[in-house]
């Protein structure tokens, strides 16, 4: 749960946040909806080279596929609130993982910060038997390589749901 929200708060983090972190945060948002569950959710980017920017055309196209409208969502980089903002934030992959350790506010002796922080872990950490890996980057890829994406993102947002229960 969020350090002042009284529900879980979520937030999914990719390099640009134009194509996985939209596409993990819309299939976040479509399966609490079906479960009933209230949890505040958003998606960032370490990069901040899109900020403002619509998700990718083709991962507008890919959520739309599933009922889903994610066309106006916007891209933002990751801000240090965030770590306070948020009680657990998921990188989608390794590299994202280590640059969010290395901008997570430091305390005494470089720990983290005491006090409310948000937990970091890998998305694909909760999906079992997919441990240490990473969802797919589509972004040089085709609509089969967003179409994976979705498939990742689901199966770790119904474990999500899942674990809330």
């Amino acid at each position: 749960m969020g350090p002042f929200l009284s529900q879980p708060s979520i937030l999914f983090v990719c390099l640009g946040n134009i194509c996985r972190s939209p596409l993990a945060e819309a299939a976040l948002r479509a399966e609490a909806v079906l479960a009933g569950v209230a949890v505040t959710i958003d998606s960032a980017g370490t990069g901040g080279w899109h900020a403002g920017d619509a998700p990718d055309p083709r991962a507008i196209s890919e959520a739309e596929r599933h009922g889903i409208d994610i066309s106006h969502y916007r891209a933002r980089q990751v801000r240090v609130d965030d770590f306070r903002r948020f009680g657990q934030i998921y990188a989608l992959d390794q590299q994202n993982l280590r640059d969010l350790r290395r901008i997570q506010p430091k305390g005494f002796m470089g720990r983290p910060i005491a006090g409310p922080s948000a937990r970091l872990s890998l998305l694909m950490d909760v999906v079992p038997g997919r441990e240490g890996t990473a969802v797919i980057d589509p972004y040089g890829g085709t609509a089969d390589d967003f179409a994976e994406t979705w498939a990742d993102v689901s199966a770790a947002a119904r474990e999500i749901i899942r674990r809330m229960f």
